[in-house]
């Protein structure tokens, strides 16, 4: 056994260099680095690497970021021009890629394989924007190997050539990986040469990197003009989507002026009917530019005003309600009535809304609003669409050329996105509470509450969101926050012309005048109605005639409380305890407890229609300065491999 395990041994130590020239590693990394007065860096980086068909099959490739944080802080970018790309003394076949945030080089054709060995690639490039000026001096901090490199080196060294009579006031070198401060280098000055070089091997994601002081002035700076081109090509993002918001505000202020501009509005005085004799249906679409509550208010006060006049009752039974045909004829009924008693009858003369019935409830209300919109679109109210179309279309290209030719780093977008919905919200919002303003307001008034809420909304969801980002995520900068607020107030400017755009037409106008009259009255307190001139006395048929008017704009719970009032005061309250309508039955009535028995019935009928709808249909988801400085900063950098 003792002769066979000498064989075993002596084979291993054979077989130790064969197994360590199997390696792929880089023997040795050098780039020459020639510093022109205009601040150009050429620089020619010689990789002798060697190639074992693992990684390294057909070339090597190389990474160079086109970003940087310059003296204050703030991410830029930088000039690059490839030049050449050779392997082993003769010009190779080369190709480039966008990677985030820079770009790679790949040396070699897909169809060529290396044979293996020493090769040696050579990739020259001129790169600017690289030097860092100082209030007392300039500075060159380059990142010679990169920190990104799967490969171990050697032996990396630099060669920085200064412009002519220029002297370095100061060295330093770092090494190791990204962040590390270590020292294993050397740095030697001799003429007009700086020669630094590693004192031991680089493992792989470790690098070099230098820095050399030079006197102020060495350098020449940037002038207004170049700064201004690099500002801009810096912030092409914001510029692209502050552009777009400009755009897209003066298209819509422009279509506003044109087109979504309210008439001028008449003198409101109260009335006590509508406004040449409407339907309670029709009062609510003309007030509400559209239905509200998706046509359902609409819906319930057309039943109580076909109950009021007599053509069908209701049962109050809690958890549904009955409409009961009662067979009177005689009377043409305004379409939406027409469509309500159509169903009732379809039903057999007996339409019951609860949950069981659910499906033909939502025929019925689906009838109900076709036939209104088809009756009445466009006759008291123009949406203007096209004109929101077109300015959705503006946005949507605004976005798109940010994203194509913004350059925004990758693990940006998301955050630059995430305004978009808070503008949304915000917008909404704004646009709800400008609706509960006060309908006696001025226009100037609404849009400036809305636009004040919303912009205030937007901007605390958009810090909040853009605190959290940068906290959470590191993906955002203070820099970006502009960005943010341009791409949110993109989305923000169409929701609120989404609410601004539409306008009344020169009838609608006169038409909102009578119905804000009629508000007004079911509202007054009862001191101001008496003292109207003219107003009829209140009565059980003056109160049940205007309470389908009162369910369609949301007042019926005062006017409601008005009759109430009127009822205990009559006959000592003898009226009160005699009235009960013959077209409700449900709760009796008792003094003081009119309002909610009448009032609250009226006011949950559009909830309890709601409530017996079928659920929607469920989707599917699916989850889806050189102080301080270090190695793997300043320009340069990047890393490198194999194909």
């Amino acid at each position: 056994m003792r002769p066979f395990a000498a064989l075993v041994s002596v084979l291993f130590v054979l077989a130790m260099p064969l197994v360590a020239a199997a390696e792929e590693f880089i023997s040795s990394f050098h780039s020459v680095i020639e510093v022109a007065k205009d601040g150009t860096l050429t620089v020619t980086e010689t990789i002798t690497a060697n190639v074992e068909g693992n990684r390294i099959r057909r070339g090597i490739y190389r990474d160079f970021p086109l970003t940087f944080t310059d003296a204050h802080g703030r991410r830029s970018r930088v000039d690059f021009n490839l030049v050449s790309v050779e392997r082993d003394g003769e010009e190779e076949e080369h190709r480039t890629e966008s990677i985030d945030g820079g770009i790679r080089v790949y040396t070699g054709s897909a169809d060529v394989f290396l044979p293996r060995g020493e090769h040696t690639f050579q990739i020259t490039y001129e790169t600017s924007r690289q030097i860092r000026f100082f209030d007392d001096h300039d500075e060159i901090y380059w990142n010679v190997t990169g920190t990104e490199w799967i490969f171990p080196i050697e032996e990396a060294t630099a060669t920085v050539t200064l412009p002519e009579g220029v002297k370095a006031q100061a060295l330093d070198v770092f090494t190791g990986g990204y962040g590390a401060t270590g020292k294993d280098a050397r740095a030697v000055e001799e003429g007009g040469e700086i020669f630094f070089a590693t004192t031991r091997r680089l493992r792989p994601q470790e690098g070099l990197t230098i820095a050399i002081m030079l006197p102020k002035g060495s350098i020449e700076p940037p002038t207004a003009s170049q700064e201004n081109i690099w500002w801009l090509r810096d912030h092409l993002a914001l510029a692209i989507a502050g552009a777009g918001l400009v755009v897209v505000t003066l298209y819509y202020g422009r279509a506003w002026g044109r087109v979504g501009r309210d008439p001028a509005r008449g003198v409101m005085v109260p009335r006590w009917d509508p406004p040449d004799g409407i339907s309670p249906a029709l009062v609510n679409y003309i007030d509400n530019k559209g239905f509200s509550g998706e046509g359902w208010t609409a819906l319930s006060a057309t039943m109580l005003n076909l109950a009021v006049k007599g053509h069908v009752v209701l049962d109050d039974l809690k958890n549904a309600i009955i409409v009961t045909a009662t067979g009177k004829g005689g009377e043409k009924l305004p379409t939406g009535e027409a469509m309500v008693m159509k169903a009732v009858e379809a039903a057999g003369g007996k339409l019951r809304i609860d949950r069981a019935n659910g499906k033909t409830v939502a025929a019925a209300g689906s009838s109900f609003r076709s036939a209104m919109e088809r009756e009445h679109r466009g006759k008291y109210y123009r949406a203007n669409t096209g004109y929101i179309i077109g300015g959705l279309l503006l946005s949507i290209a605004a976005v798109a050329a940010l994203l194509i030719f913004g350059d925004l780093a990758e693990e940006s977008i998301p955050f630059v996105i995430v305004p978009v919905f808070f503008a949304v919200f915000a917008s909404i919002f704004a646009v709800s509470f400008g609706k509960s303003v006060g309908r006696g307001s001025s226009l100037k008034r609404r849009i400036l509450s809305i636009v004040v809420l919303a912009a205030i909304g937007f901007v605390l969801f958009t810090v909040f969101s853009s605190v959290v980002a940068v906290l959470l995520f590191s993906a955002t900068e203070p820099d970006d926050l502009p960005l943010l607020f341009a791409i949110g107030g993109i989305a923000l400017v169409n929701v609120l012309f989404f609410y601004l755009m539409g306008a009344p037409t020169p009838l609608g106008t006169r038409m909102m005048d009578g119905i804000d009259g009629l508000r007004q009255y079911m509202t007054l307190a009862e001191e101001e109605r008496l003292n109207m001139q003219g107003a009829p006395k209140m009565s059980p048929r003056h109160f049940e005639t205007l309470l389908p008017y009162a369910v369609a704009l949301g007042v019926e719970r005062p006017w409601t409380e008005t009759f109430e009032r009127w009822l205990v005061a009559a006959s000592a309250g003898a009226a009160a305890a005699a009235y009960q309508p013959n077209w409700y039955h449900g709760d009796s009535f008792g003094p003081g407890s009119f309002t909610d028995t009448i009032g609250g019935f009226a006011e949950s009928m559009a909830g309890t229609i709601t409530s017996s709808l079928p659920p929607p249909p469920k989707s599917s988801s699916s989850g889806f300065s050189s102080g301080g400085g270090f190695s793997g900063g300043g320009g340069g950098g990047g890393g490198g491999g194999g194909w």
